[in-house]
């Protein structure tokens, strides 16, 4: 193998490397942008279900679900450490809250105890939420860690 050939496999690697990062972020765009209509879904059906949040609650849903994963994607064009590092973290917090309060704790926002006519669009929208924000923090993750992710 001559010193043309190396160059060239060396070049192909980092192309490949560069093309399974571009998918990852797309992946990860792709999920932070369907959190965020899956969420707004969610929101409608607490709203005609009358499923009330305290006022904290109501803070962390659009500060930190909302907001958290957008910011997120902003700063990931100046930053993609910081960038994926917010998405990981405010996935992973949307996570712990929704599944602690539509699967763990009894109360208004448990699926059980929603509206039964909303009852299937609420039960729906938070697994879809649970399943969303787990892959999307282990994914962020994986990019914030800068991990090797395949193509």
């Amino acid at each position: 193998m001559n010193s043309n050939d190396i160059k060239v496999m060396s070049l192909a690697r980092l192309l490949d490397r560069r093309s399974a990062r571009y998918s990852a972020w797309r992946w990860l765009t792709a999920a932070v942008l369907g959190h965020l209509v899956v969420s707004i879904v969610h929101g409608v059906a607490h709203s005609e279900a009358q499923v009330p949040l305290s006022r904290a609650a109501n803070f962390f849903v659009f500060s930190v679900i909302l907001a958290g994963p957008l910011v997120g994607l902003a700063l990931a064009s100046f930053s993609e450490r910081i960038g994926s590092w917010v998405i990981a973290v405010t996935m992973a917090s949307a996570l712990v809250f929704g599944c602690v309060n539509h699967f763990v704790l009894a109360g208004p926002d448990h699926v059980s105890q929603v509206a039964e006519r909303w009852r299937p669009i609420f039960t729906t929208t938070a697994a879809l939420l649970a399943a969303i924000e787990g892959l999307a923090s282990a994914l962020a993750v994986r990019i914030a860690r800068g991990r090797q992710i395949a193509p």
